[in-house]
């Protein structure tokens, strides 16, 4: 009873019936994530996320009755606490941006392996973004191409050398893990790193900041 409080409730929203109930089957054989509620459209995912208040909700972009996109927007909205991951079939630039201006944390592919899927679910819950690795790519190179549209003026406060150095790895889609061993730090200083950019950038999430960054000329 303990671990199924203390569990992740996820909501998935998937219009195809039988992955959504695989995806279902998958993550409940894991100790720590628990399936709350199955959506088959936008409408139903929005409804069900104001009921269960899911942890995170694992959405497909494509969907009847309100997209993917309209859906993760009316939740975050409502519950800003959740986090909604995309799982989609779309490796598309436009799809990746609306994702992430809508309020999605991460950007997945549905050929990620399952494994992979809990992790980036545990991930998110601990308030990390966790985007494929292609995506992630996509993401620098689109935002690299984008021009300045920020003054420095804007700031709340400068980035100090080692958080624009962690703001350029959060970009490349590493976890706190991972930037902790590419820096040699332990990972709770990396995850300080971090909470201090989001603050500096009045940035929602991870890659808000990544957007931000680039809008500031400091990608």
């Amino acid at each position: 009873m303990n671990n199924e409080r203390s569990a992740i409730r996820v909501l998935i929203a998937d219009d195809q019936r039988l992955l959504r109930e695989g995806l279902a089957t998958l993550l409940a054989l894991t100790n720590d994530i628990r399936i709350v509620a199955q959506a088959s459209n936008g409408n139903e995912a929005i409804s069900l996320a104001k009921q269960h208040q899911p942890d995170v909700v694992l959405m497909d972009i494509q969907m009847p009755h309100h997209d993917g996109v309209t859906a993760t927007q009316a939740i975050r909205s409502a519950l800003p606490q959740t986090q909604v991951i995309m799982l989609t079939t779309f490796a598309d630039d436009e799809y990746l941006f609306a994702a992430l201006r809508a309020g999605a944390c991460g950007y997945l592919l549905k050929d990620i392996p399952s494994e992979q899927l809990a992790d980036a679910v545990r991930a998110a819950h601990r308030g990390e973004s966790p985007i494929t690795p292609t995506m992630a790519r996509k993401l620098v190179n689109m935002v690299s191409q984008q021009p300045r549209a920020l003054a420095a003026s804007e700031w709340v406060e400068p980035l100090s050398d080692r958080e624009i150095e962690v703001l350029n790895l959060i970009a490349q889609g590493l976890s706190n893990k991972e930037i902790a061993e590419r820096l040699v730090i332990a990972e709770g200083t990396a995850k300080n790193h971090v909470s201090n950019i989001l603050s500096k950038l009045n940035a929602k999430d991870r890659a808000h900041a990544v957007m931000r960054g680039k809008e500031l000329g400091l990608l």
